[in-house]
């Protein structure tokens, strides 16, 4: 029987699955070895060094995360959907949310660079638009959201046996309520 050949995209492949099931820290050539039922001098030729694939996952992870929250967003109630897809996300994939929320983000120095990187202003235009407010309040109000969602969205995925969706869905939207309400106050104040 030939030899299967083994392929730098088997490799991340195989990375992949098991940060999704076991982790990052599990990332290891041993155990992508045993997965792809290989020695390990296969890996070591697609893998100068595991950061390099470390890294390689976490794009793949990132990929994921955009695909699983536009398959779960609420075209008609875009900004809460889209916190709550990621509180979903949460729940079903705690290992990639935690490598989506941990990866190392080089060049922020400031929220406004964590806002630019993550969300952009397609998306503070659309709050913006939606919401009857400034792109500055949009901004802000996303921003707020952004920081509770991954705050719980983290505490949601490491609890043992778990929060239910349901209290995270109720403090996720008193969150929301109270960010606008406070936007709201503050307008009315100058």
């Amino acid at each position: 029987m030939p030899k299967q050949r083994i392929t730098k995209e088997m490799v991340v492949d195989a990375a992949f699955e098991i940060a999704r099931r076991d982790g990052m820290e599990q990332v290891l050539v041993k155990n992508i070895a045993s997965r792809l039922g290989c020695s390990v001098q296969p890996i070591y030729s697609y893998c100068k060094n595991m950061e390099g694939l470390r890294e390689d996952v976490t794009q793949r992870t990132r990929h994921f995360i955009r695909e699983y929250v536009s398959a779960h967003i609420d075209p008609d109630d875009l900004f809460r959907s889209t916190g709550r897809s990621y509180i979903q996300l949460a729940k079903e994939e705690p290992h990639l949310f935690r490598i989506f929320i941990l990866h190392r983000r080089r060049g922020i120095s400031s929220l406004d660079d964590l806002y630019q990187a993550e969300a952009g202003a397609q998306i503070a235009e659309a709050i913006a638009d939606h919401l009857h407010v400034s792109i500055d309040q949009a901004k802000q109000l996303h921003l707020n959201m952004l920081i509770y969602t991954i705050g719980i969205g983290t505490i949601y995925s490491v609890t043992t046996p778990g929060i239910s969706a349901d209290e995270i869905y109720v403090q996720q939207e008193a969150a929301y309520e109270a960010f606008l309400k406070q936007m709201q106050q503050e307008e009315n104040q100058t």
